[in-house]
């Protein structure tokens, strides 16, 4: 097994859903083959006003051939987490990845272009460090950027990765700040007197229960407790078009009065930070197959 950097470019035209697929070319495949059973880490470039930053970790589980395409692959994925602090890709004139800086300390374009890349299991740990930073306080792997994390670390990275309590922490802070802790179906902000929101970090596709939903922005909707109460119950979803759906007879009307004005959820600004449509879809489901006695 080995880590890997997995590029992927906001409005990519492979077929992609990060969280759960990773489409790449036979030229990658080698490189991917050694990553399954192994985690690896996404890099957004600056291209189409990305954030050249690496942005969230995952686990590769397996490979399937593309049936529609040849020689392109799928990466299936698993345990996808976004990073509360993306990481840039440079810091000072220091890069992450070793192997992409010239002894002059610019970029090695050539291996830099390469959408798939092998990363150093130390180069690794040192992203998901500062990446994780905000959501693990106490981590072993908070060393700062020239620091080499520590030889046995007192915190298996892996550990780290899929405590629940850390990852449900980073998916707070990844959406309460993309949706600047205001309630998407309500518009209600509220900021108590320490700084701390109102707001839940909801998932759309739960995590439990068999859902299996990702632990990522775009399967996030900041709700107040209430609303986010009546979301996991689905007395409320969202169309295609992220309008609010309510049943009726199970909301009372004091409560249908908080929604938004024309009922359409306000989400983030930039598009990339938006409810996937398949995550949305996978809720309105549940709604409209959910039996309330």
């Amino acid at each position: 097994m080995a880590k890997s950097v997995f590029t992927h470019r906001v409005g990519s035209q492979y077929d992609d859903l990060p969280e759960q697929r990773y489409h790449f070319p036979g030229r990658y495949l080698p490189q991917v083959q050694r990553s399954v059973g192994d985690l690896i880490v996404y890099y957004e470039p600056r291209r189409d006003k990305g954030r050249q930053a690496y942005i969230a970790t995952a686990q590769v589980n397996s490979i399937e051939q593309d049936p529609k395409t040849p020689d392109h692959y799928y990466a299936n994925l698993s345990g996808y987490l976004d990073f509360p602090t993306p990481v840039p890709f440079r810091i000072e004139e220091t890069t992450f990845e070793r192997s992409l800086q010239n002894p002059d300390r610019s970029t090695n374009l050539g291996q830099f272009q390469w959408a798939v890349r092998p990363i150093p299991e130390e180069e690794f740990a040192a992203i998901a460090a500062i990446g994780l930073s905000d959501a693990d306080e106490e981590s072993s792997l908070t060393q700062g950027l020239r620091e080499p994390a520590p030889e046995p670390m007192e915190r298996p990275l892996v550990q780290q990765l899929v405590s629940r309590r850390i990852r449900d922490k980073a998916f707070r802070q990844v959406v309460r700040r993309a949706y600047d802790d205001r309630c998407a179906l309500t518009g209600i902000r509220m900021i108590n007197g320490g700084g701390r929101s109102e707001v839940d970090a909801a998932h759309i596709r739960p995590v439990g229960d068999g859902h299996n939903g990702p632990d990522a922005l775009r399967n996030g909707l900041a709700l107040s407790k209430t609303v986010h109460w009546m979301f996991d119950r689905c007395f409320v979803t969202l169309d295609e078009n992220y309008k609010i759906l309510v049943k009726e007879s199970l909301v009372p009307d004091e409560v249908k009065r908080l929604f938004v004005p024309g009922l359409t959820a306000l989400l983030p600004n930039d598009p990339a930070f938006r409810p996937h449509p398949e995550y949305v879809a996978y809720h309105r489901k549940m709604f409209l197959e959910k039996k309330h006695g």
